[in-house]
């Protein structure tokens, strides 16, 4: 038969300190993972509106490129911008809405801090949608790049 070690039985103010500094190692790796999350998404907390501002580069700012590609009614759009250009995506959606797109199918990707949206749209056959497809490129070219002169 096996010998049982018994470990002392901590008095009440010792598990308290224990469980104390226990919490204290979770809150310092839980700080820890957040500073590793947030480099390894190029966002800097405390530094970044100073960088932004300063004229330094700051990960994740990049100024947003789009590539359309139309074939026949479908159109295939790429936009490539930083991690800090949320809102485009949403803008190019509204946009192809607008204009009577169909989407299809939309997908992102992440690499490094590029971020990659690719959109499949199909532009309506009616009669008032001719040139659609080289029409709404042409807008949304357009409003990529009004957004990048600001």
């Amino acid at each position: 038969m096996g010998i049982a070690v018994q470990e002392p039985v901590l008095s009440v103010p010792d598990q308290l300190d224990e469980a104390a500094s226990y919490i204290k190692r979770l809150q310092t790796n839980l700080e820890k993972m957040k500073e590793k999350k947030d480099s390894l998404m190029g966002i800097e907390r405390a530094d970044y509106t100073c960088k932004n501002s300063g004229g330094g580069t700051t990960a994740g700012l990049r100024s947003p490129q789009i590539e359309v590609i139309e074939t026949g009614s479908t159109l295939e759009v790429v936009l490539m911008n930083g991690l800090d250009s949320r809102f485009m995506f949403n803008e190019i959606i509204r946009l192809l809405h607008e204009e009577g797109a169909e989407i299809i199918n939309a997908s992102l990707s992440v690499v490094e801090d590029t971020v990659f949206h690719t959109i499949h749209s199909k532009v309506g056959d009616s009669a008032h949608c001719i040139n659609g497809a080289a029409r709404i490129s042409h807008r949304l070219k357009k409003f990529v790049q009004d957004d990048n002169e600001f």
